[in-house]
């Protein structure tokens, strides 16, 4: 009951913070430096791109796709399932995807804040430029099999690929969709710290990998691998 009410406080008091710097940035700083140096960056990319860069970033774009991380995120928590043999790591996941887009919509729909006015190399959704929902998920989503890897393997250079992998991705799609013309830079910023928020939230409601030895299904859970 703790990490319910846990998840919905959170939740509440993200959607409202991020609902506040989206209004700042639209109504408030939109002329400002902060609002020319977001429209300057969107534009600087557009006057440097080349063909071979567009498909990259479109295959870049694909890491956090919604296709990408419903599939992804369905394995995950059936792998984790029958790693612990026990049902908290795949719930863990389900957190972490589930409440990344519930937080997402809920400030996207309060946000009315227009997109890049450059030419968009994707088809724009009707949802608010901010925060960037691909940049949050990719946070979330390599963010999760990070952490799972980090709690079932004693191994450093597993552990610490897998983290590299988990800021490396992010940063990729986040400047995948700004050069796309997609979002702006604060945008982006802002994706990528509500996913990281989220995670954290979900991490801590959840605890993935605390009491390895005694799951509901037997007596004891398989001890860390170690490489």
């Amino acid at each position: 009951m703790q990490a319910i009410i846990l998840v919905i406080v959170a939740a509440l008091v993200i959607i409202a913070v991020w609902v506040g710097v989206g209004y700042l940035l639209s109504k408030v700083l939109n002329d400002d430096a902060v609002g020319r140096a977001d429209r300057s960056l969107s534009r600087l990319l557009v006057r440097n791109r080349t063909g071979e860069l567009n498909q990259t970033t479109h295959w870049v774009t694909y890491l956090s796709e919604t296709e990408t991380v419903i599939a992804a995120g369905l394995l995950l928590a059936i792998v984790a399932r029958l790693a612990w043999r026990r049902w908290r790591e795949s719930l863990f996941v389900a957190a972490a995807l589930f409440g990344e887009v519930g937080t997402f919509l809920g400030v996207t729909s309060l946000v009315d804040r227009s997109r890049p006015s450059v030419p968009h190399l994707d088809a724009a959704p009707p949802t608010s430029s901010f925060p960037s929902g691909h940049t949050a998920a990719a946070v979330v989503l390599y963010g999760l099999l990070a952490i799972l890897i980090s709690r079932r393997f004693h191994s450093a250079a597993l552990t610490w690929t897998f983290r590299v992998v988990a800021v490396a991705v992010p940063l990729a799609v986040g400047a995948s969709r700004l050069y796309r013309g997609m979002h702006f830079l604060t945008d982006v910023l802002f994706g990528a710290a509500l996913g990281a928020v989220w995670l954290v939230v979900s991490l801590v409601a959840a605890r993935p990998g605390d009491d390895a030895h005694h799951t509901p299904d037997g007596p004891s859970a398989p001890a860390p691998l170690r490489r």
